[in-house]
């Protein structure tokens, strides 16, 4: 336990550039704090005590912001920060070294009994006001962007961003985990992929129509065949397109 209990309050060293000096993170970091109460009434729980695990949690929020219920599972060094309106179910089990910022929820989508909350791997972080929901599987190392809501399994060393949470493969690409504002906006890129599109096939329709018109004072009926063919280069863009669209498609619902 103390081993735990060193390892939150060293993490915040860290990963926090304003952490100055021990006895200001004793007594200023809600998300510490929050976690003292947890790893206290974790343990009443654990060996059957009634209620007052419960009453814990429940003081613990009330001063610190921070919901954690009693009989979810954390590892040892995660560090929540600021934490103002995060929400740990019953179940939930958060990995090793997580990082959780304010306003997210780690929680379930019904009434259902069981395991009905997430699990985060080792190293995760899930930025501002995130909602993880239901009982799916978050790998290691995953980066989950902030306001965004993640309902499926998600593999190791993604980045997921988006309403519904959208995944992009970082695998094997080393990341400053509190560079929130280096996350891919794929809605843009399709969106752009889409637009580039549109640009090229009104440039072909204008094309055939100039041809069309000069071949009209010679008797021509229409322009030559060969006059109408697309140009690899449309070609080539339509196919780099068409894989941005499909990766963006083929990560949806996630």
């Amino acid at each position: 336990m103390l081993s735990i209990l060193l390892a939150d309050f060293r993490i915040i060293f860290d990963r926090d550039p304003a952490a100055r000096n021990w006895l200001e993170v004793l007594f200023c970091y809600p998300g510490l704090q929050a976690l003292l109460f947890y790893r206290f009434a974790h343990r009443l729980n654990v060996i059957g005590v009634p209620f007052i695990p419960r009453l814990i949690s429940h003081l613990a929020r009330f001063l610190t912001g921070i919901e954690i219920h009693p009989g979810a599972v954390m590892g040892k060094g995660i560090f929540i920060d600021h934490g103002m309106g995060v929400v740990i179910g019953e179940t939930a089990i958060v990995g090793d070294y997580a990082l959780i910022y304010q306003g997210v929820t780690l929680g379930g989508t019904g009434k259902e009994s069981g395991k009905r909350h997430p699990t985060l791997g080792e190293n995760v972080v899930v930025g501002a006001g995130a909602k993880v929901l239901g009982n799916i599987q978050i790998g290691n190392s995953v980066r989950i962007g902030a306001g965004s809501v993640v309902l499926r399994d998600v593999p190791s060393d993604c980045t997921v961003v988006g309403v519904p949470g959208r995944i992009i493969y970082r695998s094997g690409v080393r990341v400053n985990p509190l560079e929130h504002g280096n996350l891919p906006d794929s809605e843009a890129t399709v969106i752009r992929a889409l637009l580039d599109r549109i640009e090229s096939l009104e440039q072909q329709v204008q094309e055939l129509q100039n041809q069309s018109s000069a071949a009209k004072p010679n008797g021509s009926a229409s322009p030559d065949i060969d006059s109408c063919k697309v140009p690899a280069a449309f070609v080539s863009s339509c196919r780099l397109s068409d894989e941005v669209i499909h990766q963006f498609l083929d990560g949806s619902g996630i």
